[in-house]
């Protein structure tokens, strides 16, 4: 693999470690700023929305330079919001650089995925993203519970800080590793955004959305169900998430490894089986050992669909993959939101702090059942192509077997 992709590795290493770490900080944020728990997660809140709008947004700005320069812009948008969020002398001022920080979330990963499959052999894309993806998940074993040792340690705010130093670290990478890959001729906005009627991309991001969601849905309120329903002491949450985070190592290379040669059984492995631990977690969150086990296993088969569906988009967008790139990166985040809304209905209602798995469950389900749609629309068209770029006034479609 290229040296490169250690300094994309490295950029979502710090991205990936600014977007959880707060959720370990809230209480020392909220009471610096003399604000509530609740108010104080709009910081998550916000992180979330902002990638979602950041994503499009900042790859159609994007449009005009090079990847690479473009790229390295993000990283420098990535450290100003941090430094803000650092600095802020009230609560406004940090939720503003919080989102700044998250504009950079959604179009680094999806140019950076467009950047690191072309770093590769064709055979080895999904595993080129899937390095660049370990900087994300490491971050969850590594980055998170350290900047949350720092910042309950030295202040909430050495940690922004120490995460804008990454940040320059991977800017330095980029601009030092990364080769210059002139953006390509031909291609124009309307071209990335021709994608958008491949049915087939828009059913991958839908796999996203729900897939990832399944994740969220029980892991999002895992701290209550564990410390009420499993009988964990407060303290040994950090350390669930960390398996947590090591099941997504996993699942991240196993996914990069297996979906270059077979990303549609993959899919149909690692949603089915998400689909039956998430459902199961409901009797083994009960026991502290197999609460453990399961926790282990959905970070890994979450994980394991996210190289072959970022790998699915950029196939079926072919030539014109950025933007789609991007936009399935805010899918992700989407399903995070929805899921977490759909976990909290369910608590609300009274069916207790377990009831979020059985929702995750449906929506790995769900996402299982399109990636089924998908394959057979597939075979009954073959002839249906993905949009690629062209130098011609508008994107023309090609025949899926003859790239």
């Amino acid at each position: 693999m290229p040296l490169a992709l250690l300094a994309l590795a490295i950029g979502a290493f710090g991205i990936g470690t600014t977007e959880f770490v707060i959720m370990g900080l809230l209480p020392e944020v909220a009471a610096d700023f003399g604000v509530s728990i609740p108010t104080a997660g709009f910081l998550v809140t916000g992180y979330a929305l902002g990638v979602v709008i950041g994503a499009p947004l900042m790859t159609v700005l994007g449009t005009k330079v090079s990847r690479k320069r473009m790229l390295m812009v993000l990283m420098g948008l990535f450290i100003v919001g941090n430094v803000l969020s650092a600095v802020a002398p009230v609560f406004g001022v940090m939720l503003a650089g919080r989102v700044v920080a998250s504009l950079a979330h959604g179009a680094f990963f999806g140019i950076g995925s467009v950047v690191a499959a072309d770093l590769v052999a064709p055979q080895k894309k999904a595993g080129a993203i899937a390095m660049m993806f370990t900087g994300l998940t490491v971050a969850n074993v590594v980055g998170v519970p350290l900047g949350t040792f720092v910042g309950q340690s030295a202040g909430w705010r050495a940690t922004f800080l120490v995460v804008a130093g990454l940040g320059v670290l991977g800017l330095l990478g980029v601009a030092k590793l990364v080769p210059e890959q002139p953006r390509p001729e031909g291609v124009r906005l309307r071209h990335e955004i021709a994608a958008f009627r491949n049915v087939q991309v828009l059913l991958a991001m839908a796999m996203t959305v729900l897939g990832f969601g399944g994740v969220f849905a029980a892991i999002t309120y895992i701290t209550p169900m564990m410390t009420e329903v499993t009988g964990f002491a407060d303290s040994s949450v950090t350390w669930l998430l960390v398996l947590f985070g090591l099941g997504m190592v996993g699942g991240n290379l196993i996914g990069g490894r297996f979906a270059d040669r077979a990303l549609m059984p993959l899919l149909y492995v690692s949603l089915g089986a998400l689909s039956l631990v998430l459902a199961l977690f409901t009797l083994t969150a009960h026991n502290p050992v197999t609460a453990a086990i399961t926790i282990v296993l959905i970070g890994a088969l979450g994980f394991a669909t996210v190289p072959p569906l970022q790998k699915r988009v950029l196939d079926q967008a072919a030539g014109a993959p950025t933007l789609a790139s991007a936009v399935n990166i805010g899918a992700f985040n989407l399903g995070n939101a929805l899921a977490a809304w759909l976990g909290g209905m369910v608590i609300a209602a009274g069916f207790g702090y377990t009831a979020p798995n059985w929702v995750g469950a449906a929506l790995a389900a769900s996402a299982l059942a399109l990636a089924v749609l998908a394959q057979i629309l597939e075979r009954r068209s073959p002839g249906t192509g993905q949009v690629v770029a062209a130098s011609a006034p508008e994107a023309v479609v090609v025949p899926a077997g003859r790239h």
